[in-house]
């Protein structure tokens, strides 16, 4: 991408909400929507929502969208406040910080994911909450209810829609993330997205539970590719593209799959370069690779040996195994940016080594972030406006009738149970 191109880019293409917090920077901190326009452009294609557990992360990513000219997203979930550094509110000042230092000019997006309503009466504090997350600089938001029934989901999202600026990305969710349990369906996705265009609003993606988990997957089936272009292909009027959750713990042939066969832009991934940075060993799918019961580290990868296992014995301590070892990350990340600048690098570097090879081999992302200045320079604006006008009619998706659909709606929505965000 041409330097011409970035400046003219950066001059229109920064939201109001980044030009306020970050007024002399030249990060080129993007919609949501932008990125996702970016990605339908190219066709066949989607980029990485990096979950930036910890700087090192971060900085890996961006490094690697960097080298592959793509747009990218940085993304961390509501409930990551409690046991990581980067939170809802200093996740885009970290973003711009490390674009500024390390020179990235290709456009991101700074997601807040999983920004969760469980029970109705999470609504009032949503309402009150999530304008101060776009005040903090967050360019895009993924509403998630996917915790309640079809309606309250639905009617969550209408209620809360007024807090999130018509320029910014904006994903929903339908169907807990459970693995093969409680699989979604065309129906309910449908259902959601058109009760939600009958009230004017366009979500650019929608998550599914498609088959795969958060975390570490050690079975199942992973991604449902094909149940995954049905509900898409019955959105295709509708304009919202998907949005991959889960997406370590699938192969690299699978994620291909996706790419290729779905109208997936986005795919979020959290635990593998959270583990690549701490140097353990992972496979082709992206999952930490066990010796016995504890993570296999790859020795001189990575964090130093002697601070992995500092980490080791503060788990066995704490009693934190497998999966909840990302809680370590508030916990050691000052331990980690005080070892020598070799090690940070090689930690960030290991990141960006696997995200580049994703973005390009995998994701075919590509050269995404010149389309995405292309977009901003056609419409003159930081705001593409929404993919779908409203053609649904709002008289048919009042509160009542929005009730009385879901009561028809037959689906088995899986197990209850705390299903990580």
């Amino acid at each position: 991408m041409s330097q011409d191109t970035f400046k003219k880019a950066l001059a229109v293409g920064r939201p109001p909400n980044v030009v306020k917090n970050f007024p002399n920077s030249q990060a080129l901190i993007v919609s949501g929507k932008v990125v996702d326009r970016a990605m339908r452009a190219k066709g066949q294609c989607m980029t990485i929502a990096a979950n930036g557990r910890n700087i090192f992360i971060i900085e890996g990513a961006l490094l690697a969208a960097q080298k592959a000219n793509a747009a990218i997203i940085i993304e961390i979930a509501r409930s990551e406040a409690t046991y990581c550094p980067t939170t809802l509110w200093n996740v885009a000042r970290r973003v711009d910080y490390l674009c500024n230092k390390l020179g990235i000019t290709v456009p991101v997006a700074v997601h807040a994911d999983h920004y969760f309503m469980k029970k109705w009466d999470d609504v009032a504090e949503a309402k009150a909450e999530i304008p101060s997350v776009f005040d903090s600089g967050v360019t895009s938001i993924a509403i998630d209810a996917s915790h309640m029934t079809d309606d309250l989901n639905l009617l969550a999202n209408i209620a809360v829609s007024p807090s999130i600026p018509a320029w910014a990305g904006y994903e929903t969710e339908i169907g807990e993330i459970k693995g093969e349990f409680g699989l979604s369906s065309p129906v309910e996705a449908k259902y959601l997205i058109q009760g939600l265009n009958a009230h004017s609003l366009c979500p650019d993606w929608i998550a599914l539970n498609n088959g795969t988990t958060h975390g570490i997957e050690a079975s199942g089936e992973g991604i449902q590719v094909d149940l995954t272009a049905e509900i898409h292909e019955a959105l295709k009027a509708y304009g919202t593209s998907g949005a991959q959750h889960g997406t370590s713990g699938n192969d690299s042939a699978r994620l291909r799959e996706i790419a290729a066969k779905t109208s997936t832009t986005k795919a979020n991934v959290a635990t593998a370069l959270q583990m690549i940075a701490w140097g353990v060993k992972v496979n082709d799918f992206g999952n930490a690779i066990m010796e016995g019961d504890k993570f296999a580290k790859v020795p001189g990868q990575g964090l130093e040996d002697a601070l992995w296992d500092e980490m080791v014995a503060y788990a066995d301590a704490n009693g934190i195994k497998g999966g909840n070892y990302k809680k370590l990350n508030l916990v050691f990340e000052r331990r980690w940016q005080g070892q020598s600048e070799s090690v940070q690098n090689r930690m960030a570097g290991a990141v960006q080594d696997f995200v580049y090879d994703l973005l390009v081999n995998v994701f075919n992302a590509k050269d995404t972030a010149p389309i995405a200045c292309d977009l901003i320079l056609e419409a003159g604006s930081f705001d593409l406006g929404p993919k779908a006008e409203r053609f649904e009619d709002p008289a048919e998706w009042t509160e009542e009738k929005i009730k009385a659909r879901a009561a028809a709606i037959d689906t088995d929505k899986g197990p209850h149970g705390d299903f990580d965000d």
